[in-house]
């Protein structure tokens, strides 16, 4: 692997997946063509040592494991990222129709989205749709591939203080526009059983969002940067999965977790917070002849690296971040730390995983917020709520965090690779959180 190429593969990652549904399914893609073997959680599951398995919940979350053939330290070694990003979500009533003969849609924020970067750009939608074929509801993918959508900005000229600051009202502001008049409101709903070869009548729910349709670009005079749409979090979901991928633990269990719904605190049925990660590892341990004793002793000795990206260092306002616990692009994994504890990290889990940076060659940074400012919260603190493990918080430094178009190191994506195959390989032995052992 080398920076550029490695780049140019988030970049395709990245564009093939315009929903959290397309982003799961790119991962299983990959998964399935090395071999790891599907699980659906509603069947019985049969596992051995040395075997390679995923299962999924709702289309938007994942779990994939890696058993070890001689399981001689019984635990797990996982990461957590997540699958969606700040977005709009199709209502299912979805035109409007007016003033004149426009046709616009109505969506409501998915996330905390910087909203004006959404204006005058090619849009597009994606999601599922569930169709009803004979006796059964069938689950589909659908992706407009092409500019069907946008959202212009009102003219400086009706409002010409805008440049003063401007707050948008969503309801009002933020409607695409889908037809000047040579569509009707029902145009929208034959779109999508064209795409999908079905009739209208067919169509039962559809969970669609709105798709930013700039293609992701390695730029710069000497192509320092890499930007795209949402490198939080795909970035971090890449990186780990091509770790978890490349790496062989043979003594412990490897977990590679993608989570849904992180953008809107992950208090789902398949996010961080739910059952997901918590009932997977028992079926694990129950499969594999392991009793409740085994399983809490196990879950004792475990390890989790919540993958989510980090807030570069902004060159035009360097004084929004803290002056000593701040990252930099190219430079580095960064550890992110909080004293409320929205970030997992403590001296005894950012010393893990410096060791495993060391190990690896890899520069380390660390984050905190500024003490005057709030931070955001991921998903290592949530999946603690069911599954309670040493655990530390890192991500990419980036800038434009939530923006519709983010902007990342093109170094730092090999970089986290080459720290979290480290991690994988490394067998972590934890013991009563006083001694750890490295093998």
């Amino acid at each position: 692997m080398n920076d550029l190429d490695i780049s140019k593969e988030l970049l395709a990652f990245i564009e093939s997946s315009p929903s959290m549904f397309h982003s799961i399914a790119m991962i299983q893609s990959y998964l399935s063509a090395d071999g790891f073997e599907y699980l659906p959680e509603g069947k019985a599951w049969t596992l051995k040592k040395g075997g390679k398995y995923y299962t999924t919940r709702n289309h938007t979350s994942l779990i994939a494991f890696q058993i070890g053939k001689e399981l001689s330290d019984y635990h797990f070694q996982m990461t957590a990222a997540h699958s969606d990003s700040p977005t709009y979500k199709i209502k299912s009533v979805a035109t409007l129709e007016g003033p004149g003969e426009y046709i616009k849609l109505n969506v409501e924020a998915y996330g905390g989205m910087i909203d004006n970067t959404w204006f005058d750009r090619p849009l597009s939608v994606a999601g599922r749709v569930l169709v009803h074929d004979g006796s059964k509801l069938v689950n589909k993918l659908l992706y407009i591939d092409q500019d069907i959508l946008m959202i212009p900005n009102l003219a400086i000229h009706f409002d010409r203080s805008i440049n003063d600051g401007y707050k948008y009202n969503r309801a009002v502001d933020l409607c695409p526009l889908f037809s000047a008049g040579s569509m009707k409101k029902e145009a929208f709903d034959q779109m999508i059983a064209d795409a999908l070869g079905v009739r209208t009548d067919q169509i039962m729910g559809k969970d669609l969002f709105l798709v930013n349709r700039q293609k992701g670009v390695v730029w710069g005079y000497d192509q320092e940067f890499v930007s795209s749409p949402k490198l939080d979090d795909l970035q971090c979901a890449f990186v780990s999965l091509k770790a978890f991928m490349n790496a062989r633990n043979e003594k412990a269990v490897n977990v590679y977790c993608c989570f849904d719904n992180e953008e809107v605190g992950s208090n789902t049925k398949q996010g961080a917070m739910s059952t997901f990660l918590k009932d997977t590892l028992k079926r694990i341990n129950g499969n594999l002849g392991f009793g409740n004793e085994d399983y809490y002793q196990a879950v004792a000795r475990s390890f989790l690296v919540s993958c989510d990206n980090a807030h570069a260092v902004h060159p035009n306002r360097a004084q929004e971040t803290d002056s000593t616990n701040c990252a930099y692009m190219n430079k580095g994994i960064v550890i992110k730390e909080a004293a409320n504890q929205k970030y997992t990290t403590d001296a005894f889990s950012r010393s893990i995983f410096t060791q495993i940076c060391k190990m690896a060659d890899v520069p380390v940074q660390t984050f905190a917020n500024r003490s005057d400012k709030a931070g955001g919260s991921t998903l290592g603190n949530l999946s603690n709520t069911q599954v309670s493990v040493n655990a530390v918080d890192i991500g990419l430094p980036q800038l434009a965090m939530h923006s519709s178009y983010e902007t990342a190191g093109m170094k730092d994506t090999l970089y986290a690779i080459q720290a979290l195959e480290t991690y994988f390989q490394t067998n972590i032995q934890i013991q009563e959180s006083e001694q750890v052992i490295f093998e």
